[in-house]
Order: structure tokens, then sequence, then C-alpha cells
């Protein structure tokens, strides 16, 4: 058996190309218990999202976590399933969609755009598949989270490098790790925010929540909350929002170990008992819509908001495949492979500037030697 992956007739002089991978967390198949349970099982046996001895942790995945959690989640994504199937899911297929007619608009070769999920289907390993497939022999790996973490980016990256590691001729690869500061993302986070505004009214408080994580991946030195933090300050720099205006918490704790905090759930239960009024929150860390905004935000904490006093809690949807968040991707994409993007053409007309340009300056050199 052959040691490394290599196509059965491989042509010699096949036309490279290049590829975009995208990659998001990933969603069940179905709204069900058993499509739940295959999902929590593949997602928590990630040793980058649970950082926990495995034979411990497994005892509690297998004994606790699986035989319960699947019908409370599977009861959770039956709110917010469409019939055209999971809302993360389609969105994601839309920005790739609408990516890769952005990125090839006016081009003469296509570049090569996959959509993957960590967990679930589309699987990176599929989608490097039909790169392979393609030629692709160059690759940019794109995962859709603005804020680094060890649990998101750091296991995309380990599990698309671990794919590639197996070929027998690896591709070029060029990643980005984050853009939680990119000027551009910020501004269409202030500007969604503001036409919501400009639509519903502003509320009295702006939360950002962002996904939490253990509190001891801080301490072991994630960037993620330092990140999540800058993240919410730029936006409301821009916002032009004063200190009393705005707040950071965490949401989706799991377990009973300490969590980055303030706490989602407790920060909106204790500005109810406090009688507080219209609250907008906005998901940052969420590149498109999902189960923890749409039903954990948008419904669930809504409703501990308004039974413990508050007045109303208002989603301000995460920017999906909205035009501006398109270009956005496409500008981090361009930016950093431009060299990849050059049309053979182009190629051709530079290598011949670059050669003139050389024996311009050569024949003069020597016309200043000879006098």
């Amino acid at each position: 058996m052959a040691r490394f992956n290599s196509k059965p007739e491989y042509t010699h002089g096949e036309t490279d190309s290049v590829g975009i991978l995208l990659v998001n967390l990933g969603t069940p198949e179905k709204p069900t218990a058993n499509s739940v349970r295959n999902y929590l099982r593949e997602f928590l046996s990630d040793y980058r999202v649970i950082e926990i001895p495995k034979f411990l942790w497994f005892l509690i995945l297998y004994l606790f976590i699986l035989p319960f959690r699947p019908f409370k989640s599977a009861e959770a994504y039956r709110k917010i399933w469409t019939e055209n199937g999971s809302p993360l899911l389609l969105h994601s297929q839309k920005i790739s969609e609408k990516l890769k007619l952005k990125i090839n608009k006016k081009r003469k070769k296509d570049v090569q755009v996959e959509l993957a999920m960590s967990y679930g289907e589309p699987s990176i390993d599929y989608a490097l598949e039909k790169f392979y497939d393609n030629s692709v022999r160059r690759i940019f790996l794109l995962p859709l989270y603005p804020q680094y973490s060890n649990t998101t980016t750091g296991s995309v990256f380990e599990n698309v490098t671990k794919t590639l590691a197996k070929r027998r001729w690896i591709p070029e690869f060029r990643f980005i790790n984050h853009y939680h500061d990119e000027p551009s993302y910020t501004d269409i986070l202030a500007d969604s925010i503001k036409s919501f505004w400009e639509i519903n009214g502003k509320g009295e408080k702006l939360l950002f929540s962002f996904h939490g994580l253990p509190h001891k991946m801080l301490i072991d030195g994630d960037p993620y909350h330092c990140q999540c933090l800058k993240t919410a300050r730029l936006i409301t720099e821009k916002l032009s929002l004063k200190d009393d205006e705005w707040f950071v918490s965490f949401q989706s704790r799991l377990g009973r170990a300490k969590w980055l905090e303030p706490y989602t759930e407790q920060t909106l239960i204790n500005w109810g008992e406090n009688q507080g009024g219209i609250v907008d929150v906005i998901c940052p860390g969420f590149a498109a819509d999902c189960l923890e905004t749409l039903e954990e935000i948008a419904m669930q904490n809504n409703e501990f908001y308004t039974e413990a006093g508050g007045k109303e809690l208002r989603y301000i949807p995460a920017l999906n495949s909205d035009d501006s968040h398109i270009s956005l991707l496409n500008t981090l994409v361009t930016k950093n492979i431009s060299d990849w993007l050059i049309e053979p053409s182009q190629q051709n007309s530079l290598e011949a500037e670059k050669t003139a340009h050389e024996y311009s300056k050569v024949t003069i050199e020597r016309e200043n030697n000879l006098n």
C-alpha cells in the first residue's frame, strides 16, 4: 500500500489552480436526537475543544452528555430549522457562493472556492479532495472565526494540515488566523448596528455577546478573550458610545467549571431584575447566524431577560451573506494571495517588463563604465 496519496493516473504538466477553503464550525444534518448526538460526539471529542484528560472526559461524554443532551439540543434546533435545512449551513453556503462570484469576476480562470465544516458535512477531507481532483496546488485557508481560539481556528488548522500531510505533492499553503481588528470588519459591524438603529430606534444598552471558553484557556495563553474585547471596543469607538451604553459578555457555558465572565445569561437576568429597558444584542464572533444566535440569544436569553423584568431584548443579525461581508472576505483573501491571483498573461507581461528593466539598467551601467 502506498504511504502517500496520489492520483492513480497523474499526468505531468497539468494546469495548477488556486483554492480558497472557507471553514465554519458545523451543524447536525437533521434536528433529531440521533443526528445531534453524532454531531456532538464528533465536536466534543476534539481535544482542542475539550482540554480534559481523555479518559476522564470520555467517561463524562458517554455517560452524562451523549445519553441526555441530544434530546434538549434537538428541540432547540427544531425551533430555528428551515424548510431548506440548518441556518448555519445555508448562510455559509451562500457566503461561499457569493465569494466565488466576487473573486472570479473578470478572471479568465476560476479560483476554486469550497466550504467545509469542522464537524459534520461537508467535511474538511471532502473539500480538500475536491481541490485535489481539480489540481489545486495553492490553498488559502480562511476559517470563518474573526477572533482566534485554539478551539476553533487552531482546530481547523490542525485538521486541514493533517489531511494535506498525507499527500505526495503537498500544495503551497497560507492561512489567516484572525481578523478581529481588521478596520473593514469593525466598520461593517458598526454599520450593521447603525442600520438596525435607523429602522428600529436605538436601545438603551448594546450588549456584545461572544461564545464562551473555559477560563483556564485564557490563563494558558489563548488570545480569544483579549481579541473579543478589542473587537467590541473598536466598534463602540466607531459608534461614539459612552462607557455605560455598552457591555461585553460570554455565552454558551458548558459544565460547572469557571468560564469567561461575565456570563450573558446572568447579565441579562440582572439587568431584567433592575427593570432594564430595551437591550440590543450583537454577536460579533459569529460570521453566520446559527443555533447560538437564533435560539440561545434571540429566543432563550430574550425570555430570561423579559421574565426577570426587562422591557425588550432585540437581536441584531450576523453579517451572513451581506454584500459588505463578502467584500470584506474578498479583501482578506486577495491581499494575502495577490501574487497567486495574477493571470498567466499578466505574469508574462510582468516578467517581460522586469527583463526589459534589468536589460536597460545593465546597458546604462555599461555605458557609464565606458565613459
